[in-house]
This record gives structure tokens, C-alpha cells and sequence, in this order.
């Protein structure tokens, strides 16, 4: 019998149960696979001196391979090669140094101190020793050093300190452009380029305003100026220059300064405060992401096209500094207490192995394909719930429900003109204030004295009752007890003719003779002291 060829060998779509598992390298996101192949190793590990800042070369300088510098105790540390090697160390004086920068060739590299003083040194020589330029203007600690990155701004580079102090030099010539005294209120620990215009830059400061400078405009004040609502530590340009990210506190936000200043998003992933913030760049995708260090040892991805945490990644101590090279293949985090951890990865071993999985053993592997989402058209029920567990972000207008107000029984039974049972229903729950408060608004309707004439007997039990108990209350004696003086008005015969009803009586009877007394007694006492404050005022 000859085989039937209009059919494909192989079945279009095989049974599920015949299929394989996805492996778990099929299931992981691609941000997680990347960084989790960096090999994770310790760079440098001394004494307990903060590791303040860590820095590359820009990518320019940084062909063959990177180059990064590091703020450790008293002097910037450079490491270069593949793997990173110390190359050399670049003492600052006996002072601790802060902020490394290297200009845009990577020829040069600027630090601060903490007396303020920074200095220029040749970063692509490993024989250069003392330093090139000085620049003396800040009174404290110069905690932000930052030359352009756009442009290829080869002579300016800006400075700020915990003297809030803002100056923009002219290096070759050692003297300011212009400073700004009094640039922020606080400390200013953050700063940073601009990578669309080279006089562009950010500060941002302890008072937790961060401000935008133009160096066109000199000393006329900021451009633009937020609260990011958190003592500011870190300030940086996302690639496109239009998108500034801020951290302070236990907060990433991220904001357009070309729309003002508006808040675009919010991230709390630390439990701790942020000190530090990157870009990180993906060798196999050649995207850029956010990375955020902060105290509690996490550092984080962040993916600012798509708004989410992509991938986390934790360290044994606090972390005050994060970088990463510009070819995207060594990763580095600072800690508080003298360490570097080193993130290596090898871009051949990791596309091969890549490979390798795509290929299989020559076996063929079968996936499932991924359902396709449907498509929400206005014939769905679930088209018209969209979007309501969204959660308002800073800026928006919010147009709120109102909130359903609770009706008590009594003013359900007054909106229906049930006014005996209104009555009696206020009666029962015992609250003088809504009892009297039903009772005043019978009175505007005329039907206060018809409610009296048609109480039952246990009825008018319990408006004795509450008549006993609170006619002499200062508040509402006056109505009460014209209210008890027209029950007994209207329904004396019940009265009589019914015991329980007498002893409301005589019970309301007592409580309005000792009132009286009161009273008699407290006009005794007003007399006795009339006299005394009459002297008094003499």
C-alpha cells in the first residue's frame, strides 16, 4: 500500500503532553540572562575607606580597553587592562579625594579633595606624577567634579561642593568663568553633564531641589529648578539628554526637563537610601540601562523605555558607587568599607554558549509558541474596565468617586414621611443628639405634636424614658422640657391609667426637683462670689 503523501510527516502542531519543558534559559528575561553572566569577583580589598566613586573612560578613550578610576581614601586609584589591573595610583595631597572625571578624550582626569582643591592630571600616561592644574575656589569638600561630555569640550569643566558653592572654570587658565555663591541651600553631592549640549549640567543638593545650569547665562541663576522631595546623592543624564534621574533617599525618579521638570516615573526597589546611579549598556542588545547602588547592597537595573526593575544584584556590604565600562563587559560597585566587586564578561564564551543552546545536539527541539494576547475591542466587557487599577501618578488630575455617604435609619424613615416610626426609630438607638435632632425637624414639619397623639403605649415609654434621662441636660433642657410638658398635656389619661407609665413620671418628676435644687444652690454660690469679684475689680 503506497503512502499517502499529501501529508506532512511531521504533525503541525503536536500534542502538548509530547512536547519538552522550556528549559529555564528560555524562561529568564534577557536583561537577567546578561547580568547574571557576569563573573563576580573582588577588584581591590583594603582598609576600611569608603570607596566613594568609580568612573570609566569615555568610550573614545577606551577602544582597546577600559579604563576606570576610582576615589579610595587619599588618592584615585586607575586600573586598566583585560582583566582590570591597577596601573597606577594618583595621590591627592593627603586629602581624601572625591569625584574623578575624565574629559572627553580621556587624556586628562580632574579630582577634588576635601579642602576643596581640585586638580587636573594626566590620566593617559602611566609615568605622569605631579599635577597639571590646580583650582582653588571651594572652602569644603568638593564632592562633584564633572567635565562635558558633549561637544568635545576640551577646556571647561564645573565643580560644586558642601559649600554650595557652583564654579565653572576655564582650566587652561586656572581661573573661573563664573561661580554661583549660594547655588543650592545645602550640601551639593550630586552633578551631572549634559550629553546633548556641553553647557548643560544638573546639580542636585541636600536641600533636595535639583536645578538645572546653562553656562551661556553664567551666574543669572538656574534654568530650571524641581523638589525631588529626598536629600539629592546622585544626578545623571539619561543618553538622550532630555531625561534627567535623581536619587534620594530610598527613591529613583526620573524626570523631563524638556517639559519642565515633570515627574515621569517613580522607582522605590531599594529599602535603603541610593547613592549612587550609571548607565549601563547591554553588549549583546546595545540597549542602556539605568543602574542604581544603595546602601542596603542591591544593585539595580532599571529599564527606563519599558518603566520596570529588570534585574537585581546583591552585595555583601553598603554600596556608594556603581559604573559601568562603555563596551558593557565589566561591571563595577564601590562599597563603604574599602572594596571593589568586579563584574566580568566574556562576550565570546557567552554567544557561544548562546549558540550552542539555539543549536542543540542536532535533536529537534520543539516550543511551544506563546499565545498571542487578544486584542480588547469595545464588544468585550473587560475593554470597558481598563486602566482602573492604575494608580495616579505626581502631576495628574484625578477626577475622584464620590464616596457613597451611609443613611441612617431615622433619615430613611424621615425621606418617606414616616415620621412616628422616624421617632421612635431615633428613640431606640438611645443618641440624644439625633433623638433631639429628629425631634427639632418634626417641629419645622408641624408633625411633632400628631407623633405624640399617636404613640403606642411602649412607645411612649421610651420617649419618657429619654426625657428622663436627658431634660436636664444643659444642652437641650429648654426643648425637652417643653416636649415633657406637652406629653403630659396630650396624653394624661394614658398616664394615669398605666403604672409604668406613672413611674417615667414620678422618676422625671425627681430628676427635674434636683435640678432644681442644683440650680438653688448655684445662685447661692454666685451671690457669695458677686461681692468678692466686685472688689476684686475695685
Amino acid at each position: 500500500m503506497a503512502a499517502d503523501t499529501s501529508k506532512p510527516f511531521f504533525p503541525a502542531a503536536p500534542h502538548q503532553a509530547l512536547l519538552p519543558s522550556r528549559s529555564a534559559a528560555a524562561r529568564a528575561s534577557l536583561d537577567g540572562s546578561y547580568w547574571r553572566a557576569f563573573r563576580s569577583s573582588e577588584l581591590v580589598s583594603g582598609a576600611d575607606f569608603p570607596v566613594t566613586d568609580l568612573t570609566f573612560a569615555p568610550a573614545a578613550a577606551a577602544a582597546s580597553s577600559p579604563t576606570l578610576a576610582a576615589s579610595w581614601s587619599t588618592s584615585v586609584h586607575l586600573f586598566s587592562g583585560d582583566p582590570l589591573e591597577q596601573l597606577r595610583r594618583i595621590s591627592v595631597a593627603g586629602d581624601l579625594a572625591f569625584s574623578p572625571s575624565f574629559r572627553c578624550d580621556g587624556a586628562l582626569l580632574a579630582a577634588g579633595d576635601k579642602k576643596g582643591v581640585v586638580r587636573v592630571f594626566r590620566a593617559d600616561k602611566p609615568a605622569a606624577g605631579a599635577a597639571l592644574r590646580t583650582l582653588r575656589a571651594h572652602a569644603a569638600e568638593t564632592r562633584v567634579v564633572r567635565y562635558p561630555v558633549a561637544g568635545g569640550d576640551k577646556l571647561h569643566l564645573f565643580t560644586a561642593g558642601d559649600d554650595a558653592l557652583l564654579t565653572y572654570w576655564d582650566v587652561p587658565s586656572e581661573t573661573p568663568v563664573f561661580s554661583v555663591p549660594a547655588a543650592h541651600r545645602d550640601y551639593i553631592r550630586g552633578g551631572a553633564a549634559s550629553p546633548a549640549d556641553h553647557n548643560l549640567f544638573a546639580t542636585g543638593s541636600y536641600d533636595r531641589t535639583v536645578k538645572l545650569w546653562d553656562a551661556r547665562t553664567g551666574n543669572t541663576g538656574p534654568s530650571l529648578s524641581f523638589s525631588h522631595g529626598e536629600l539629592v546623592e546622585s544626578v545623571l543624564f539619561l543618553p538622550s539628554g532630555g531625561l534627567l534621574a535623581t536619587a534620594g533617599g530610598n527613591v529613583v525618579k526620573i524626570w523631563d526637563v524638556i517639559g519642565g521638570g515633570r515627574l515621569v516615573h517613580s522607582v522605590e526597589s531599594h529599602v535603603k537610601t541610593v547613592m549612587a546611579l550609571a548607565l549601563g549598556k547591554m553588549a549583546n542588545t546595545g540597549e542602556t540601562r539605568l543602574l542604581s547602588a544603595g546602601i542596603d547592597g542591591y544593585m539595580k537595573s532599571f529599564d527606563f523605555g519599558k518603566l520596570k526593575i529588570t534585574h537585581s544584584l546583591r552585595h555583601p556590604q553598603p554600596l556608594l558607587s556603581v559604573a559601568c565600562s562603555p563596551c558593557g563587559t565589566v561591571l563595577v560597585a564601590g562599597s563603604a568599607k574599602g572594596k571593589i566587586y568586579m563584574g566580568k564578561r566574556k562576550k565570546k564564551a557567552v554567544d557561544e554558549e548562546d549558540e550552542g543552546k539555539k543549536a542543540g545536539s542536532g535533536e529537534i527541539d520543539w516550543v511551544s509558541p506563546k499565545p498571542e494576547k487578544p486584542v480588547l475591542r469595545p464588544n468585550y466587557y473587560r475593554y470597558f474596565l481598563r486602566a482602573q487599577n492604575e494608580k495616579a501618578k505626581e502631576g495628574d488630575f484625578v477626577i475622584e468617586k464620590p464616596k457613597k455617604v451611609k443613611v441612617a435609619e431615622h433619615d430613611k424613615l424621615l425621606r418617606k414621611f414616616r415620621h412616628k416610626d422616624a421617632l421612635v426609630s431615633a428613640l431606640i438607638k438611645n443618641n440624644p443628639r439625633n433623638a433631639v435632632a429628629v425631634m427639632e425637624e418634626l417641629v419645622a414639619r408641624r408633625k411633632l405634636v400628631r407623633c405624640i397623639g399617636n404613640l403606642d403605649t411602649e412607645e411612649l415609654g421610651l420617649l419618657l424614658e429619654f426625657l428622663r434621662r436627658n431634660a436636664t441636660l444643659p444642652r437641650y433642657a429648654r426643648f425637652l422640657l417643653g416636649v415633657a410638658n406637652k406629653v403630659l398635656e396630650m396624653r394624661e389619661e394614658d398616664i394615669r391609667s398605666d403604672e409604668k407609665l406613672r413611674m417615667h413620671i414620678r422618676n422625671l418628676k425627681r430628676m427635674v426637683g434636683e435640678e432644681i435644687q442644683i440650680q438653688h444652690t448655684l445662685q447661692g454660690i454666685q451671690g457669695m462670689i458677686s461681692p468678692m469679684l466686685a472688689l476684686a475689680t475695685r
